[in-house]
């Protein structure tokens, strides 16, 4: 019989441990785009190079060389297309605009924090000599930065969708348990889900300024437009999946649920909503890319603060730069429009394992 050398063994186990360590981490990576890690540590930790290197190309190389190309295409073809703005930026001028953006931004910061230095220095001496009626506070109201502009339409379409995701869950639950719910509901669904933004737009900005006259209130009469618009657009897609979800759990699971006699509320919670989870998550992440892309449209017709707003204002603006920046809002939404689709996956991802354990 051959003696095993122990520390052969303690070596061994240990490698193991570290390709768990690696195989379990790769969910992770994998939600957050970055799959092209888990080859790289698993070359690093001695597997198979050769493979590893191939997959390495596969999921990192060519996405670069792809990126690569375009951009050699775009820097050779676009200073040949003339418009009314001049020729279309190549990628130097529309990263030289990312700086201008940056700086301008900077720019306001400091013209705010002056003002608001200057306000306190104002307030301080009417203090001091006794006239406390003639201290104010006021907000700074400079133009908003490009940051803001990002900011704000990432509240406003989170906002929206948070509407969608309350109303459209419950609907779709309903309709999925229930065949009169959903022969209800269907026709509503069949008619509405094509409508364009664009067609929302006016009805929403009406009703809404008819409603809410003044902007005293916790949210700004342009927020809650934008915000309506996109819960109109976006409920589509999760109402569709949640319902499909719910109406395709196991036959023998909702026997059960009768067999124990489980009231409504422990059938949903317990049976309904684990079940149809998956599919309830592709909704979701399927309505924030709608609402996302719809935001940027409302902003633009609307005039509502926002990225849509900053592009349309930059097109009509007319300047040198104007088509740059513009190339850079549509950089921005692009990035913002992925790493949203990323956040609800991560939490699919999250809730499907918690749910699974």
């Amino acid at each position: 019989m051959t003696a095993i050398d122990p520390t052969t063994l303690d070596t061994e186990a240990r490698r193991q441990r570290r390709f768990a360590r690696i195989n379990k981490a790769d969910a992770w990576f994998r939600v957050l785009g970055l799959s092209w890690v888990t080859p790289i540590l698993k070359a690093a930790a001695g597997d198979n190079p050769r493979a590893q290197a191939g997959e390495i190309w596969r999921l990192l190389g060519v996405p670069v060389l792809a990126i690569g190309l375009f951009i050699g295409l775009w820097a050779t073809l676009a200073p040949q297309v003339q418009t009314s703005l001049g020729a279309v930026p190549g990628p130097a001028q529309v990263w030289e605009q990312v700086g201008e953006l940056r700086a301008d931004a900077v720019r306001e910061g400091e013209r705010e924090a002056a003002f608001y230095v200057r306000q306190d220095e104002r307030n301080a001496e009417h203090i001091a000599n006794g006239d406390t009626d003639k201290v104010r506070d006021r907000v700074y109201t400079g133009k908003p930065t490009y940051y803001d502009q990002i900011w704000t339409s990432i509240k406003t379409v989170f906002f929206g969708f948070l509407i969608a995701s309350i109303v459209a869950i419950p609907l779709g639950i309903a309709a999925g348990l229930s065949a009169t719910a959903n022969a209800a509901l269907n026709p509503l669904i069949q008619i509405f889900k094509p409508v364009s933004p664009l067609a929302w737009l006016p009805i929403v900005t009406m009703i809404v300024s008819a409603a809410y006259t003044s902007n005293d209130g916790m949210f700004s009469k342009s927020f809650l437009i934008s915000a309506i618009t996109v819960t109109l657009c976006s409920l589509w897609p999760t109402l569709i999946n949640t319902a499909l979800g719910v109406s395709s759990i196991d036959k023998d699971l909702v026997s059960v649920s009768r067999v124990l006699k489980m009231n409504t509320y422990t059938k949903i919670t317990k049976l309904v909503l684990p079940s149809a989870l998956p599919l309830i998550f592709t909704g979701l992440r399927l309505s924030l890319g709608v609402g996302w892309m719809v935001l940027i449209a409302a902003e633009m017709l609307a005039q509502n603060p926002g990225l849509g707003k900053f592009v349309w204002d930059e097109f009509q603006n007319g300047s040198s730069q104007s088509l740059a920046r513009i190339m850079v809002a549509v950089f921005t939404i692009g990035i913002i429009g992925f790493l949203l689709d990323r956040v609800m996956y991560a939490l699919q991802s999250l809730f499907t394992f918690s749910n699974n354990r």
